[in-house]
């Protein structure tokens, strides 16, 4: 298609292309340039002293430079949500949304930054030359299961925080609102057996927020059903959800599972049926969140079940990623951490839940994104969990 004005007038008549006409982020400068002295203080030659003294002392570049405010968003456009392998070019509008997120919700800079690479290798060596120019690492968009070798790579070899929003900022929003559901319904997550569908980045995240807080049970199922010991070409991420997970041995489907179970999570793109649901125990909890299409319909599931959330705003209890990431890496830029610790994401699933206080009902287990609490909230305990982890560096 050859791009004209005409057919860009064409396409800007959708109020969505009009909006990202041009893009949606620009780089503002923070201090004047007015004259002759402004300009040799903001450049040479007075930018060469602080050159020196953060040569003299590298810890000084995030006191003297943008790089303590300001966070990578990498992708490889791998993994697109609803969208799949778009590649690079294509990821762009989403990568440069999620930054403007940041800086909406929790006043963190962030720079988009879309690799035309997928290879492993290719994309950690890429990410760790980069670093120096961040405070913080959000990768995004990167298909499972490279993207767990990925983040695993590069928390080890940066002293930065490192952070799959799609696998620990659902899981982070995902335990929260689960911590209200079950206080609802007059339980703890000790009582819950709750089943997962999806082994992606997502499902393999939440379930191991889950274990981490404390969940009675949890299976997990993929395309071929329940995941356990011994079934066969498990992948090595699957061997070790095997492990650590089902401990009431299923072995069939998802839907087989769900009998009985207290939770139903859906991170797969696949169907429940509505008997299914019916089938679950009393007080049910249902997080139908693939998007766009639920797995199960939110007015079939709130049928049987007793709360109901979707990654949809269009109905109450969405469980958006908005309400993690940008104060969770608030909190850690502000400390200056090194890394994110599973128990600074366990804390801010905690004070996001908190937010919801007495107004819980089955329609608000979570807060919205608008909700002003929510940013402070998430902040403050990110920032004493690193603290309290011994990761944090002020």
């Amino acid at each position: 298609m050859t791009i004209t004005p005409a057919s860009l007038e064409a396409l800007d008549v959708d109020p969505a292309f009009a909006l990202h006409r041009g893009g949606k982020l620009e780089v503002r400068s923070t201090i004047p340039v007015r004259d002759a002295d402004d300009l040799s203080l903001a450049y040479t030659p007075g930018v060469a002293r602080v050159c020196t003294a953060i040569a003299d002392n590298p810890e000084l570049v995030n006191d003297y430079t943008w790089v303590s405010n300001v966070v990578a968003v990498v992708s490889d456009g791998t993994a697109v949500l609803g969208l799949g392998d778009i590649g690079p070019a294509a990821a762009m509008p989403v990568m440069e949304g999620k930054a403007l997120l940041f800086k909406e919700f929790a006043g963190v800079d962030a720079v988009p930054i879309c690799l035309d690479c997928t290879d492993v290798d290719a994309l950690v060596e890429t990410v760790v030359r980069l670093a120096p120019s961040f405070g913080g690492i959000n990768l995004e968009d990167i298909s499972a299961p490279r993207c767990f070798e990925v983040e695993d790579r590069l928390r080890s070899l940066l002293d930065i925080p490192v952070f799959h929003d799609d696998q620990h900022g659902t899981a982070i929003v995902a335990l929260a609102a689960l911590q209200n559901a079950a206080r609802l319904t007059g339980r703890s997550l000790g009582d819950l057996r709750a089943v997962i569908a999806g082994a992606g980045a997502s499902g393999v995240a939440v379930t191991r927020i889950l274990l981490g807080a404390g969940i009675g049970d949890v299976a997990v199922a993929d395309s071929k059903g329940v995941i356990y010991t011994g079934r066969d070409g498990l992948n090595p991420v699957k061997e070790a959800l095997a492990r650590d997970t089902n401990k009431a041995g299923f072995t069939g489907s998802t839907e087989e599972a769900l009998s009985g179970a207290d939770v139903f999570i859906g991170l797969s793109g696949s169907t429940v049926t509505e008997e299914a649901i019916v089938s679950m125990a009393s007080d049910a909890i249902v997080f139908a969140l693939s998007n766009p299409t639920p797995e199960v319909h939110p007015e079939v599931a709130r049928r049987h079940a007793r709360v109901v959330a979707t990654g949809r705003s269009d109905f109450p209890n969405q469980i958006n990623n908005v309400l993690a990431f940008p104060g969770v890496f608030r909190g850690a830029l502000d400390v200056r951490a090194r890394t994110i610790t599973e128990n600074m994401k366990v804390a801010a699933a905690t004070a996001l839940a908190a937010v919801v206080g007495d107004e819980l009902s089955e329609d608000y287990v979570i807060p919205s994104p608008f909700d002003p609490r929510v940013a402070p909230a998430v902040i403050a305990a990110v920032a004493e969990q690193a603290r309290l982890d011994g990761v944090a560096r002020r």
